[in-house]
């Protein structure tokens, strides 16, 4: 049995902009099966991602400040030569003393190049000065499956560094099962969140992580949804009043909860509409929306017509939704600054 591995809910700042390509899913899709389960995510990143400029000195120098490298930066290459890993950085930057080298990065989605020169440490080793980060892992909720190809979407909302708040490449990753355990509840001015362990069980592949969520392939449907099947909505279905969420949040599996929906923005690319927490037993278990439900699937009128993406500090009752068909498209990372679900 595999060993049980408590871990964190993503909590994801948007501070980036950057472009990841879409997968199968498409907009033309008519019918998909709604989730509402949990799922745990891994995966390594495309890169290596900066997630701090650290000091290599009482006088706070840094080689990779003085290069113009920043949080959020993503190393893929040094002196020519693809990095995919700390590792990999690590090793080509220790051929180099005291010589300056060309490291390039992505920022904001866009190639460049800067130049630094490696300093050493006090066990002598070569190092730029940075935090960087390689790999990721956490829980969320399945929002679809389209039963077609078996391709899905989750989350609602990227996947991005909790120091930085970068939008984290990924290189290749897996969907695998999850127990949850527990609730923090939701109180004005902290965020609650659903507790959990990764089972074991692989569950499918990831392959993409966007502004709009994270998308991969099951490898089948999860027992119990395979009649779960709702037609799709658009923005023009979309109306204030009563909603209904599917989402997992203890040992009683699936339930539908009341919520309401108000101030619609079907023109934003993510924050399309407020999402209130009207169910009294949903209420009394969480607070209303906590991390870990990002994803949670919205039914209006008989149609899936969104997604529950983030939560209002001030008021955990609150949060926002995105619109179906804007997790179904590719999407292009914004600037945000709310702490996700």
């Amino acid at each position: 049995m595999a060993k049980k591995k408590t871990v964190a809910r993503f909590m994801a700042v948007f501070a980036a902009i950057m472009i990841f390509s879409s997968s199968n899913i498409t907009a033309a899709s008519e019918e998909l099966i709604v989730a509402g389960t949990p799922i745990g995510v891994k995966f390594s990143t495309d890169g290596v991602v900066i997630t701090g400029i650290r000091p290599i000195n009482d006088a706070g120098d840094s080689p990779a400040l003085d290069a113009g490298l920043k949080r959020g930066d993503v190393i893929t290459e040094v002196d020519g030569k693809r990095v995919s890993d700390a590792a990999q950085l690590g090793e080509a930057i220790a051929l180099f003393d005291g010589e300056q080298v060309e490291v390039g990065f992505i920022r904001a989605g866009k190639p460049m190049k800067t130049t630094v020169t490696p300093a050493r440490d006090e066990d002598g080793r070569r190092i730029l000065g940075l935090w960087i980060r390689d790999s990721a892992s956490g829980i969320g909720t399945l929002t679809f499956i389209d039963p077609k190809d078996l391709t899905f979407a989750a989350l609602g909302h990227g996947i991005c560094d909790a120091e930085s708040g970068a939008l984290l490449p990924i290189k290749n990753g897996s969907v695998e099962e999850v127990t949850l355990t527990g609730i923090t509840e939701g109180k004005a001015g902290n965020a609650g969140e659903l507790h959990g362990f990764f089972s074991g069980s692989r569950r499918g592949t990831l392959t993409d992580n966007s502004l709009s969520g994270v998308r991969g392939k099951l490898d089948k449907i999860p027992t119990g949804l395979e009649n779960e099947i709702y037609p799709v909505g658009t923005k023009n279905d979309v109306s204030e009043g009563k909603a209904y969420i599917f989402t997992t949040v203890d040992g009683g599996g699936r339930q539908m909860y009341e919520i309401e929906i108000s101030k619609i923005s079907p023109d934003s690319e993510q924050k399309n509409f407020t999402v209130r927490i009207t169910d009294k037993e949903l209420l009394k278990k969480t607070g209303g929306i906590v991390q870990g439900m990002s994803g949670s699937p919205i039914i209006q009128n008989g149609k899936l017509i969104g997604a529950v993406t983030h939560v209002l500090i001030s008021d955990p009752t609150c949060g926002y939704g995105i619109l179906i068909e804007n997790m179904l498209g590719e999407q292009t990372a914004r600037i945000s600054s709310d702490i996700a679900a």
